[in-house]
């Protein structure tokens, strides 16, 4: 079975976060809510769940970030892996995210 890219995993899990976290601030929002379900559609595609929940949850497992587990335990980058996870293309003002993908700007920064 091929596996995500764990940036990829991290940066939309950071996402629907941060979408959840808009959403329950602003319940009547529906652009809020709209991202937020899209960004755990995308989970779901990319952890192979049909629930954004389930998804999640084994995203976090993935990443070794979850509830349960520690930071420190996470395996450590070999010396060939020097890459930095990181969001490309993030200016940090809003509406202009810069996203190659033309997607709506993202609510972290």
């Amino acid at each position: 079975m091929l596996l995500p890219a764990k940036t990829e995993v991290a940066r939309h899990l950071e996402l629907y976060r941060a979408w959840e976290r808009m959403m329950l601030a602003a319940p009547a929002d529906r652009a809020a809510r709209g991202n937020f379900e899209d960004t755990g559609y995308t989970l779901c595609v990319l952890m192979g769940k049909r629930c954004a929940r389930e998804a999640v949850h084994a995203a976090e497992r993935y990443l070794a970030v979850g509830p349960g587990a520690r930071r420190r335990d996470r395996p450590k980058s070999g010396p060939a892996d020097n890459r930095r996870p990181g969001r490309p293309g993030q200016s940090g003002r809003p509406g202009q995210s810069g996203r190659p993908d033309g997607l709506a700007a993202s609510p972290v920064t």
